[in-house]
């Protein structure tokens, strides 16, 4: 059984080309790791058919129920014609199993990385977000958690200081940051007011949003939680406030053919930064017991990687002070 410290040191190549042979596809023996921590996720060949994407569930991360609930939503998205990769029906399953491991498989989807300054970009993906929100406000998420201060703020913050993460003579210093963030984070949603939440892509970066000469694809339900309809919107704006005032709005135009956006929400854009900042800090440390991950975050635990997180997080503490995005004119 896979032990929580080296969950995948038994998935060899002959393994996942076993969990291929059982649900009845052959791989050529052609295997490539692709970039993923939290799972494990290959391209694998298969004879006589085209290449397919197989992704090893880390064990004991979600339910059976939770990644169902993944699975549901992605493929129903799929069948209203939205551009998401959902996992393959295979035997009447999405979610299979092979030994101590679930894993699901999904057609290879090339892309690349989009360029949001190319004219008309943001306004297309915008339209398949308010089309992927459309679907997701229908109806809510029983089993899959919710993005919210307690879990992505103040449970992360509270879990590395009890584990000692934080270096000694800084852990006073993080400690007394991290509340003034998280007091930050409650006046911005205090500001925000009731916001209706939805399901979400809810991890929605430029590495999960593949673009081809036929326009946007989303990848990696992995992270679809129950949230602020912003969340999604929200990883997609960088520069400075102009910048991200004109990225908004190209956004919105086409966001809101298909979905209404509560202004109401801007309030919540550096709240669900800072939020994302520390609960990124808690992951790697939760998973540093994996070999994966040491070799790979080499920069993380060392004191200067926790004096920039101070610093961050007092930029943050500043930023949720400011009056909110504006939603440009015609918007909203």
């Amino acid at each position: 059984m896979s032990t929580n410290s080296a969950p995948f040191s038994s998935l060899t190549p002959d393994l996942i080309l076993d969990a291929i042979s059982s649900v009845d596809m052959m791989g050529d023996g052609r295997l490539l790791a692709l970039n993923s921590y939290e799972n494990r996720v290959y391209q694998v060949g298969i004879e006589d058919a085209p290449a397919v994407i197989v992704k090893f569930y880390r064990p004991q991360r979600w339910s059976d129920a939770q990644i169902m609930e993944e699975h549901e939503f992605s493929l129903r998205l799929a069948e209203a014609e939205i551009p998401v990769v959902a996992p393959l029906v295979i035997g009447g399953h999405s979610l299979q199993q092979y030994g101590d491991f679930k894993f699901a498989v999904f057609p290879r989807r090339g892309g690349r990385i989009p360029e949001l300054d190319q004219e008309g970009r943001l306004e297309w993906i915008g339209r398949f977000l308010g089309r992927i929100h459309a679907i997701g406000a229908l109806e809510p998420f029983q089993h899959r958690p919710v993005i919210d201060i307690a879990s992505f703020g103040e449970e992360p913050a509270a879990w590395l200081l009890a584990n000692k993460f934080i270096p000694a003579d800084l852990e006073p210093a993080y400690r007394s940051v991290v509340e003034q963030a998280l007091e930050g984070v409650r006046q911005c949603y205090a500001r925000a007011g009731k916001v209706s939440s939805l399901r979400l892509h809810g991890d929605c970066h430029l590495s999960n949003l593949l673009w081809t000469d036929d326009g946007p694809h989303f990848v990696d339900f992995d992270d679809s939680r129950t949230g602020p309809a912003i969340q999604d919107l929200w990883m997609l704006l960088s520069g400075d406030r102009a910048e991200m005032n004109m990225q908004l709005g190209e956004l919105l135009e086409g966001y809101e053919c298909f979905h209404d956006f509560n202004p109401a929400e801007l309030h919540l854009v550096e709240a669900l930064r800072t939020l994302r900042l520390i609960h990124y800090s808690a992951w790697i440390a939760r998973r540093w017991d994996d070999p994966a991950f040491p070799m790979t975050f080499t920069w993380f635990n060392t004191q200067k990687y926790w004096q920039d997180r101070i610093l961050e997080l007092r930029e943050q503490i500043a930023l949720m002070e400011e009056p909110p995005l504006s939603v440009p004119s015609g918007n909203s």
